[in-house]
């Protein structure tokens, strides 16, 4: 049978008081700002670069429409989940009242990739914008000592460490232990400075957009060209040419830059902290979701005219923004000063609310037995999850200091796409299973929304290719031997389900 847990059950633990409970500090303000703090960071800034130059050109701006289309519908499904149970946990207590236990295990198991894995990969870029800024001053970090082992520079040097991705995670880390409205105020500044700073690159970038950048804005796929001739199959096409530019390259784009989309969930996992969640959870996700695209197809836009897609490849490839405005823009080295400081502020308040995210999920996770009771253990004074947020910081610690980051982010792309997938079907499922149900939010055009939502992120977790579905694959098996091994036995409704069969 299917063990799910109980909507009343989760609404009334939602409204809990006391010891071993956490705060309700967040308002609606707060939870926008939190979800552009997620949002706009190393996607944007770094994964922008990645995407024109290596699948979609120019029309990377098409890929953020397609990213953001399947964010959107994914986050209209996320709203009707927040506002009917807001309580922390994400898709992973969504899944546990709709398709039971297994089905939540493996989502709780897939957040991991989303906020532990994707903390670290802007951690990492972190690292390559402070190297950048330092040099402003005639300094910097030996290549050995800010690249992981698995990467060489082109004079042949070999990474040793990652230390400055490890120094953020650390004392972000600690920022977090220290309480969630401290944390929420932090960002909000950030956020300002950050918003700001696109802004000003949007309206000075303009200027120096050279047309020529833009032609041809999609770049053509010779194995395109192919199959449409016939020269090719289709199979051979997948796997040697898809996502080389053309069509499929906006699609696989998209994957890629819907790394820079990872954050507007990242609301939902706040809700158990929010002051009105029915009221407070959709508009955070929605308004922080609309905001930063309309934002991002401009930046796009502008960074891809102003320096050609193809120098991303090579010397433009680490902090690119920062490249472009030192090569094209002269005159504005203020501007690449202030940009890379903006930057460095922005990717710490990403990397802050995804370790809120993380340790969220397993504090409700915890809660329901799956995992160790360490992950509950709530702060006598500053009410967070202290051993949850320092299990992690060595678990994000290691990924950050040693992995590269274009392996961890196309990881954490997948990863969030499953789940958001997941949720998109679960929206579907507890409309048949519970249709009398209070939603104080619902989602529009039942069922095309929810389908047409899961069927752009499966798209999307294509045009992430077969590599990251094989460490999705091999990422999921480790987390099905762990709940048999442990969670199975130590689960909270299992117990309650053997207990009352006695």
């Amino acid at each position: 049978m299917l063990f799910k847990k109980s909507i009343d059950a989760l609404i009334l633990e939602s409204n809990e008081t006391g010891e071993g409970t956490l705060k309700r500090t967040l308002s609606a303000g707060n939870l926008i700002a939190l979800g552009i703090g997620a949002i706009i960071g190393a996607g944007l800034f770094v994964r922008t670069a990645a995407a024109a130059a290596e699948h979609s050109g120019p029309a990377v701006t098409l890929s953020f429409i397609l990213a953001a289309l399947g964010c959107a519908l994914a986050g209209l499904c996320y709203a009707e989940f927040a506002s009917m149970i807001p309580i922390a946990g994400s898709a992973y207590t969504y899944s546990y009242a709709t398709m039971g236990e297994v089905v939540a295990w493996i989502i709780g198991w897939d957040l991991v990739l989303e906020y532990a894995v994707g903390a670290a990969t802007v951690a990492i870029a972190w690292s390559e914008y402070l190297n950048k800024l330092i040099e402003n001053f005639g300094v910097s970090i030996p290549y050995e000592y800010c690249h992981s082992p698995f990467q060489t520079s082109m004079e042949g040097v070999q990474g040793i460490i990652n230390l400055p991705a490890l120094f953020i995670v650390i004392l972000l880390t600690f920022v977090l232990i220290r309480g969630t409205q401290e944390s929420a105020t932090i960002n909000g500044v950030i956020v300002i400075m950050k918003v700001a700073i696109v802004l000003v690159f949007i309206a000075i970038g303009w200027g120096f957009m050279n047309p020529d950048n833009h032609i041809p804005y999609i770049p053509e796929n010779i194995g395109e060209v192919k199959l449409q001739k016939g020269e090719q199959s289709y199979y051979d096409f997948f796997v040697n040419d898809f996502g080389n530019f053309g069509l499929s390259g906006i699609i696989a784009g998209a994957g890629v830059v819907f790394f820079a989309f990872i954050g507007f969930d990242a609301v939902s996992t706040a809700a158990q902290e929010a002051k009105n969640p029915k009221k407070d959870m959709p508009i955070g996700i929605l308004v922080s979701l609309a905001i930063c695209t309309v934002l991002y197809v401009l930046f796009g836009h502008v960074l891809t005219g102003v320096a050609n897609y193809t120098e991303f490849n090579m010397a433009g490839k680490e902090a690119s923004v920062a490249y472009a405005i030192e090569t094209y823009m002269h005159g504005y080295h203020w501007l690449s000063v202030l940009v890379t400081v903006a930057i460095l502020a922005g990717f710490s308040s990403v990397i802050l609310v995804m370790l809120l995210g993380q340790s969220r999920v397993f504090f409700s996770m915890s809660k329901d037995g799956l995992v160790p009771k360490v992950f509950s253990a709530v702060h006598p004074k500053y009410k967070t999850p202290y051993k949850s947020n320092l299990i992690f910081l060595v678990f994000v610690g290691l990924f950050a200091a040693f992995v590269p980051g274009d392996v961890v982010g196309d990881m954490t792309s997948i990863g969030t796409l499953f789940a958001f997938t997941l949720v998109c079907i679960g929206v579907l499922v507890l409309r048949h299973t519970d249709p009398l149900r209070e939603r104080p939010f619902k989602t529009p055009f039942m069922p095309f929304v929810p389908i047409l939502g899961a069927a752009v992120c499966i798209l999307m977790m294509v045009g992430l290719g077969a590599h990251n579905w094989e460490r999705l694959l091999i990422w999921m098996i480790l987390g099905m031997v762990i709940y048999y091994a442990y969670s199975k036995k130590h689960s909270v409704v299992r117990r309650k389900h053997r207990e009352g069969k006695s």
